[in-house]
């Protein structure tokens, strides 16, 4: 009786193989790597605002203009601007995985010469900030950071 259920036991087997290939691979490609080159201005008084635009490219070829806003708030005196700034994004499968609000909390000191080093988190997907630029700013704050894609 048992030799009877084997072709059915050996597809079944193929099958099961089958449906997890994809699924291997889709974790493979969440190291896809991609970068964002952007640059933004702030200011600040208690609450803090920033705008600026980027340009996301992955190794996959994909690229893609974006838009970059954040809002916060925390103990913060300020105005400045970042001219250069880099990200790098951890844990991307597409390119639209770095769209959305990341939590984002925020230490910084700045007179003139300003700079701004930050890691932000958005479920999975990590973002690691560095940039320069000028201003003076001063202060802590905790707040959402969102990049959309540009208009």
């Amino acid at each position: 009786m048992t030799k009877r259920y084997l072709p059915l036991l050996g597809v079944l087997t193929v099958f099961a193989a089958s449906t997890m290939i994809p699924q291997y691979a889709s974790a493979a490609e969440a190291n896809l790597d991609c970068k964002m080159h952007f640059q933004t201005s702030s200011w600040s008084v208690i609450y803090k605002h920033v705008e600026g635009t980027g340009l996301v490219t992955c190794a996959n070829g994909a690229s893609m203009h974006v838009k970059i806003t954040a809002q916060g708030v925390g103990l913060t005196a300020g105005k400045s601007r970042i001219d250069n700034g880099v990200g790098t994004f951890t844990d991307v499968h597409t390119i639209d995985d770095v769209l959305g609000a990341y939590a984002q909390g925020e230490a910084n000191a700045g007179l003139v010469k300003s700079g701004s080093a930050q890691v932000l988190t958005k479920g999975t997907v990590s973002l690691a900030l560095a940039g320069s630029g000028q201003g003076i700013d001063l202060g802590v704050s905790v707040g959402k950071f969102t990049i959309s894609r540009a208009r």
